[in-house]
């Protein structure tokens, strides 16, 4: 799921994100698209990946979530959930 935002990605971004997410074990792979993102915000992501991982290894599930971050202009444009409207 790509989740795109205008400005600053912070760390309550990809919290909101996280949580999104977590609700929906469907999802495979989390974009976050912003003009840039803190070093918190990527911190949370990747834990969050690490952490479906370990949990995945330990119950016996093959379940991975690949996070994907890209840094610049965001188009109106661009398909995808808006982190404001979470």
């Amino acid at each position: 799921m790509l989740f795109r935002k205008g400005g600053i990605f912070t760390e309550e971004d990809a919290r909101k994100v996280v949580e999104w997410v977590s609700a929906h074990p469907e999802e495979r792979e989390l974009i976050v698209m912003a003009e840039r993102v803190t070093g918190e915000a990527k911190r949370r992501l990747w834990d969050y990946a690490r952490a479906v991982k370990l949990m995945a290894d330990m119950t016996g599930e093959g379940r991975e979530v690949k996070v994907e971050i890209l840094e610049g202009f965001v188009s109106e444009h661009v398909k995808g959930l808006d982190v404001e409207e979470l």
